[in-house]
């Protein structure tokens, strides 16, 4: 099969805008750089910048629970660490996140704008090495498009694949082929990721990624249609190196799977 990467995807700040990547150096044992490098604390949460943790993602803004962060635009500068939120096609609020002045700016913009969602006063963190994901362990998330189409028919509507906020952008396999390669690891270029866990799916999928309106009912949709709630697999950086969108992903020859 001809699969290849159709697009790259990051989330600098959890919760908040994706960002499209041509390209991007993997390495070993880590999430994407910058993939979820901050999140905004929803009151006190214990996490502890000089010993960071895992921490639920239900301590943080996001979208399972937040939907109208999706209606913003937001914008991370990587060299200068600066955020813009644009609200409305305005901008709202701008501050560099590695600055107590830029943080408290962008605090200031969440204690107003989900200032009826707040368990306590909103708080960026961040910590170095540390990653926000919706799991421990520091993976890349892939999205089969197939499997999203795969969704869009049991739904009867169109499904926006950033609905679920993966890394990287799959096509060429047929639909749920990402879990037959559960344990298997995948070639792009000189870049190994070996297929860790199934993605199960929350009601942030639910939300419409850029207007921020709560419009379906994707987990129920899928285990309706297909008796489970997953889409995507994790995967583990085993091998390093650059990789960039329209990469050829190759999969081990069926003989090497069942050994």
């Amino acid at each position: 099969m001809n699969a290849k990467i159709r697009s790259i995807y990051r989330y600098p700040v959890k919760g908040l805008s994706p960002e499209a990547l041509a390209a991007v150096t993997l390495s070993p044992g880590q999430t994407l750089p910058a993939d979820r490098l901050y999140a905004i604390e929803n009151g006190p949460s214990g996490f502890d910048p000089a010993a960071p943790e895992y921490f639920p993602k239900q301590r943080f803004l996001m979208l399972m629970r937040n939907e109208r962060l999706a209606a913003l635009d937001t914008h991370f500068e990587e060299a200068s660490h600066i955020l813009t939120i644009r609200q409305n096609g305005a901008e709202a609020a701008r501050g560099d996140l590695r600055s107590p002045e830029g943080r408290a700016a962008i605090e200031g913009f969440f204690a107003r704008y989900s200032a009826d969602e707040l368990r306590g006063p909103p708080k960026v963190l961040q910590a170095d090495g540390h990653s926000f994901s919706d799991v421990a362990a520091k993976v890349v998330s892939i999205i089969n498009l197939a499997s999203v189409a795969a969704v869009e028919n049991a739904v009867g509507a169109p499904v926006d694949p950033l609905r679920f906020r993966g890394n990287l952008h799959v096509e060429g396999w047929p639909a749920w082929r990402e879990f037959d390669l559960l344990g298997t690891t995948l070639a792009i270029g000189d870049v190994r990721l070996k297929v860790v866990k199934r993605i199960v799916r929350c009601a942030a999928t639910n939300v419409e990624p850029r207007t921020g309106s709560r419009d379906m009912e994707i987990p129920q949709a899928l285990m309706r249609s297909f008796d489970h709630m997953d889409c995507g697999v994790y995967a583990e950086v085993t091998a390093g190196g650059l990789i960039s969108a329209g990469d050829s992903v190759r999969t081990p020859p069926m003989t090497e799977r069942q050994a």
